[in-house]
């Protein structure tokens, strides 16, 4: 028997009045240092990529017949270490991988640093545990080469399979080496421009914008720093290095309490979540809401020949299906000025959470919830 109602009210109240519980002590504005809240132009992070061989698998590599780039650049690698292989050669390969390797290289980094990498199997193979990654180039958007990865590979996952049966714990086709890969060139970065630096605010919003210029102007004097819109904020600084380095420790250090967020309410489609901030308001409303359930009842029904008739018995599936329709009945929604009373009023509708995302939505066109909806 298969029930499909939905039947998930009390999950749903459970998890607004959670998501209530945490979010209302956000209500009261709180100061947050600088470095959380911009960054200082041109100092970011540039990612890298490389392609390798990670070598000593215990039999699962890849299946060099549906991969045949592994045997390629095995062919390939073999013939840089002056090894020809004769033409033709069907090579199988049980404890070798293809592997893609990523990293990111971090602003200032040296040539020496060492980098954590991550491995990941682009082919076939069942499992990268115990594997050791050949030395790979680690090259930029630009094609040039900042780095150079080499190492064993360590995997989080165990799995086992025999007769038939498998058991996995964790993933087994992707793993990391700490410390895996060497910076071989360092990438210029530029901490403004003469006696300028730029700020910018990881969450573009002009309010908060105007509260940094006003406590820089507060900390350093006034004329220090102006905003060229929303999110770029341009600061006076030391010419020398040295200088230039301890003003933005000063900098990035300063207290600001940034200015209220946007009321915002985001549902994921697919698990039916619904998390929304506390600027969430919702004015006067009525909502009609019913359920819909279906029950499927399936029994065994056994066809009995005759005896010594030569038959055979013959078991069939008989299933019932019902449908049973609740009647919808219409609830008013109060104005709700703060978000315990927007939980409040939603959980009274009795609503899953995925009836929740056609509510919302309609109470969005309707124009009574006051917030921006993004669906992910």
């Amino acid at each position: 028997m298969k029930n499909l109602s939905p039947s998930l009210f009390s999950r749903s109240a459970r998890a607004l009045a959670c998501a209530a519980c945490l979010l209302l002590p956000l209500g009261a504005a709180h100061a947050e240092r600088l470095k959380d809240l911009a960054s200082v132009q041109g100092v970011r992070e540039n990612q890298l990529i490389g392609y390798g061989l990670v070598v000593g698998l215990d039999g699962s590599g890849d299946q060099t017949t549906q991969t045949p780039f592994t045997v390629q650049s095995v062919v390939s690698m073999l013939k840089q270490m002056g090894i020809n292989m004769p033409a033709g050669i069907n090579m199988q390969l049980k404890n070798v991988a293809a592997v893609m390797v990523t990293t990111s290289l971090p602003a200032f980094a040296q040539p020496g640093q060492t980098l954590d990498i991550t491995v990941s199997s682009m082919g076939n193979a069942k499992s990268l545990r115990g594997g050791t990654l050949l030395m790979t180039p680690l090259k930029g958007a630009d094609g040039q080469i900042y780095g150079m990865a080499q190492g064993n590979v360590v995997v989080g996952g165990a799995g086992a399979a025999a007769n038939g049966s498998k058991a996995q714990i964790n993933h087994l086709s992707v793993g990391r080496i700490s410390a895996g890969a060497t910076v071989e060139r360092a990438v210029p970065t530029a901490l403004g421009q003469g006696d300028t630096i730029f700020l910018e605010l990881k969450e573009s919003d002009f309010s908060t914008a105007s509260r940094v210029v006003d406590a820089v102007n507060a900390r350093f004097g006034p004329q220090t720093a102006a905003a060229q819109d929303g999110r770029v904020i341009r600061v006076r600084a030391p010419l020398s290095n040295d200088e230039r380095v301890s003003f933005l420790g000063a900098l990035e250090s300063i207290n600001v309490t940034p200015a209220q967020v946007r009321a915002k309410v985001i549902m994921n489609a697919r698990t039916g979540s619904v998390v929304m901030n506390q600027a969430v308001t919702l004015d006067a409303c009525a909502v009609s809401h019913g359920n819909l359930s279906v029950v499927i009842n399936t029994q065994p029904v056994i066809s009995q020949p005759a005896p010594f008739s030569g038959g055979q018995t013959v078991v069939t599936q008989q299933s019932q299906i019902e449908i049973n329709r609740d009647p919808g009945k219409v609830v008013l929604l109060k104005n709700s000025a703060s978000l315990a009373d927007v939980v409040k009023a939603l959980n009274s509708i009795g609503a899953t959470p995925q009836d929740l995302l056609a509510i919302l939505q309609a109470m969005k066109a309707s124009g009574s919830l006051r917030a921006e909806l993004e669906i992910i």
